[in-house]
């Protein structure tokens, strides 16, 4: 049921971004944000659904296989949208999209993010499937398993590592590319996902997480939200 929910999603979403190409072509800047915010709804709404399954036996083999498995699709399905407010950064230091339409991007991805939130949690008190037991209730699940100073450094390195992988494959054959972007972030997952998540994306860490950003907000968002930031800033920098 997960895998049907998640595939669900993206089907859905696919023909909402196809309809809203079509129909709100003259209206640029609605567009944009419906895309976007449609885009990072789906990563949203399919990493909360994944997360409820990182538990399932073989450990992590089936975390890690439905990582890559649904970052294939998210990049083969949302082409055009960043999803990422460290990702909407770069065009915007770079000039190629205005400060207004940058600030429009990132906003729709925390809208995208609270809309997952409040619609996995509708989905999860339904209880249509056993990693749905009980979750709806859960609070804070402190993805922090290491000290803040170590989870604010490895959240900013894996920032750099993947928006830099992002620029340098940028000419790379569309169909490899979603391939070594997902094999990244699989790798990443593998690397620190049991002392931060390895999320390095404000928009989905705080989909994931809200109740942590309201318990610890100081906390959170200097690892969560800081971090990538300033990682994505510091390897703007660097190139």
């Amino acid at each position: 049921p997960s895998l049907l929910l998640m595939a669900g999603i993206a089907l859905s979403v696919g023909l909402c971004r196809s309809f809203a190409r079509r129909r709100l072509r003259s209206q640029r800047r609605l567009c944009t944000f419906l895309l976007e915010m449609l885009s990072t709804f789906q990563i949203c709404a399919c990493t909360n659904e994944l997360c409820l399954l990182g538990n399932l036996e073989p450990k992590p083999h089936t975390a890690l296989t439905l990582t890559y498995g649904f970052t294939v699709l998210h990049g083969l399905t949302l082409t055009g949208s960043t999803c990422n407010p460290c990702g909407t950064l770069q065009p915007m230091w770079a000039g190629g999209i205005s400060l207004k339409m940058g600030g429009l991007k990132i906003g729709a991805q925390f809208v995208a993010a609270v809309l997952a939130r409040v619609f996995m949690h509708f989905i999860w008190s339904l209880e249509m499937a056993e990693p749905h037991f009980g979750a709806f209730s859960q609070g804070c699940g402190n993805p922090m398993q290491t000290t803040e100073m170590q989870a604010f450094c490895i959240e900013m390195l894996f920032s750099v590592v993947f928006q830099l992988t992002i620029l340098r494959v940028e000419s790379v054959n569309p169909k490899y590319k979603v391939h070594l972007i997902a094999l990244l972030i699989t790798m990443l997952v593998y690397a620190g996902g049991n002392l931060t998540g390895a999320i390095f994306n404000p928009a989905l860490a705080f989909s994931l997480h809200a109740n942590c950003f309201y318990e610890k907000f100081l906390s959170y968002s200097l690892v969560y939200w800081v971090a990538p930031s300033l990682g994505k800033f510091l390897m703007l920098l660097c190139i």
